[in-house]
């Protein structure tokens, strides 16, 4: 299985010794041995990835590099977050995501209109499975634990990426920005409830209803 590790907080290492990466197309920046790269059509496994990024133009170019050696990945002096999933499911944005094992299984998911901050379209990227993930963020990320006692909400600009047993709920809401005047159109939140992980950024995306 191949190894992650960082290099500072801006550049992912990543070790192989004759297996696999799938990597966010254009990010690999240097690498030492000898190292095979293909172009992967569309981000998820299978037709059906496929064909529902098409559907909701969701952008997810991605490249598989096998061999031995050392890769190193970077994309534009972001921060680099790594995430260790043990027959989980990692849901995140597909912006957000650098990295993943070979062997973990990606895909898209119903999201609702969360989903369409950044363009993004209703679906959102999975990865699940065994190994490991490289997310991005602008900013150290925040992680932040959701328990039944205690739900989050999250302004959708700034949400990267979670994992456990969480129900999202879209709602009407306020933060920050609406009570300085700089808000753009009504102010929204994603409620989280449950068990599970929610990765934060600490920047804002434009989303469908503007600056958020």
């Amino acid at each position: 299985m191949a190894q992650f590790r960082l290099q500072g907080s801006k550049v992912l290492a990543v070790d192989l010794t004759g297996d696999a990466v799938k990597a966010k197309n254009g990010s690999m920046v240097a690498y030492e041995g000898d190292m095979n790269f293909k172009k992967m059509t569309g981000g998820g496994d299978g037709l059906r990835g496929m064909v529902t990024r098409r559907l909701t133009g969701e952008q997810m170019e991605v490249m598989e590099v096998k061999g031995h050696g050392t890769c190193y990945f970077a994309d534009r002096a972001t921060e680099i977050n790594l995430v260790s999933l043990r027959g989980e499911t990692l849901h995140v944005e597909a912006s957000n995501l650098l990295a993943a094992d070979a062997g973990l299984r990606t895909g898209t998911t119903f999201t609702g209109l969360r989903g369409a901050s950044q363009g993004n379209g209703l679906f959102t990227t999975t990865v699940e499975g065994t190994g490991q993930a490289a997310i991005m963020s602008d900013g150290t990320a925040v992680v932040l634990r959701v328990t039944p006692s205690t739900p989050l909400q999250v302004d959708p600009g700034a949400y990267i990426a979670h994992t456990g047993r969480l129900k999202q709920h879209f709602q009407s809401g306020v933060n920050f920005r609406t009570f300085i005047g700089e808000g753009s159109g009504e102010a929204f939140q994603i409620r989280f409830e449950g068990e599970g992980l929610v990765y934060v950024q600490p920047s804002e995306r434009t989303t469908f209803g503007g600056d958020v």
